[in-house]
């Protein structure tokens, strides 16, 4: 295994990798609570403000009845249908949506918008993803491998061939990076801003994360019942999630390599010394047979 050399103490590299990712999420956990915690309570404060100003204003309404109406919201909300919406909303099972989420499930990125309410659909969602994930899994590997051999290309089209190697490296992740950026994460965003109505950020803040497959659910496309998409929308957004995830994943496998060959500690050479007494101890056997001899 290898060690880090820190202070004259030897430290295992897998222990500082583990207490790191760990302390990582620690720091995230401290900064989420701190950031968000207030603004749920003020919401929550909100929202219990406007059920009793309903109240006040509908006096043939009573408690109870407005939580059985609250309830039966959620509940249409967690069967994936638009509460604001009518009888006329679009279907979010027609063959567009059902291809946008076929993409979600074999992606492992999980909306939560939307889930099959009935047994049969839940049965086929199960298998269908336990053949889907594996083979979307090769079919991304497939589609970095063709991506990392046309950057190969470019490589060394672009840099002279006496350029070292972790020259060659920094180039092609850089401009792997740029390029990637300005397709999937910077121009996509402006599609979407302007089809959806969000703000850049909040279109950014959808893109990432959709290709880093958090997949939250607070933002998905295609969705508002107010508006009318053309039928073929949301299998683009699906194409761009495919391709997308292929370039982001080889681009943090591209990364964690550079890291690993940065920081990872070679393993310990033996001394001199070492190497000598290993060589000499053939010689010692030989000498010993030659005598018994």
């Amino acid at each position: 295994m290898a060690r880090l050399q820190v202070s004259g103490t030897r430290v295992s590299w897998t222990g500082l990798l583990v207490l790191g990712h760990f302390m990582y999420l620690l720091v995230g956990a401290t900064v989420f609570q701190m950031l968000e915690r207030e603004a749920e309570s003020q919401n929550r404060q909100n929202f219990q403000l406007e059920k009793l100003h309903f109240l006040m204003n509908y006096s043939c309404l009573d408690g109870p009845a407005l939580e059985t109406f609250v309830k039966v919201i959620l509940q249409a909300w967690e069967k994936g249908v638009n509460p604001s919406g009518n009888s006329t909303s679009p279907s979010n099972w027609d063959f567009s949506s059902s291809f946008f989420f076929a993409g979600t499930v074999v992606t492992t990125i999980g909306y939560g918008n939307l889930s099959p309410s009935t047994v049969s659909g839940q049965v086929f969602c199960v298998f269908y993803a336990l053949c889907g994930i594996p083979l979307n899994l090769a079919f991304l590997n497939q589609l970095s491998k063709c991506l990392s051999v046309y950057l190969g290309r470019l490589e060394w089209g672009v840099l002279p061939a006496g350029s070292q190697k972790q020259t060659r490296e920094v180039f092609l992740v850089a401009s792997f990076l740029v390029l990637g950026t300005v397709l999937f994460l910077i121009l996509p965003p402006v599609l979407f801003s302007y089809v959806e109505r969000w703000t850049y950020g909040e279109s950014f803040y959808y893109a990432f994360i959709t290709l880093s497959t958090i997949g939250f659910g607070d933002y998905v496309v295609g969705t508002d019942p107010q508006k009318h998409y053309i039928c073929v929308y949301r299998s683009l957004a699906g194409v761009w999630i495919i391709f997308g995830l292929a370039w982001l994943a080889l681009l943090l496998n591209m990364v964690a390599r550079v890291i690993e060959r940065t920081f990872k500690p070679k393993p310990a050479v033996p001394e001199p010394g070492d190497q000598e007494e290993v060589a000499g101890k053939p010689e010692e056997g030989s000498e010993h047979m030659q005598h018994q001899v």
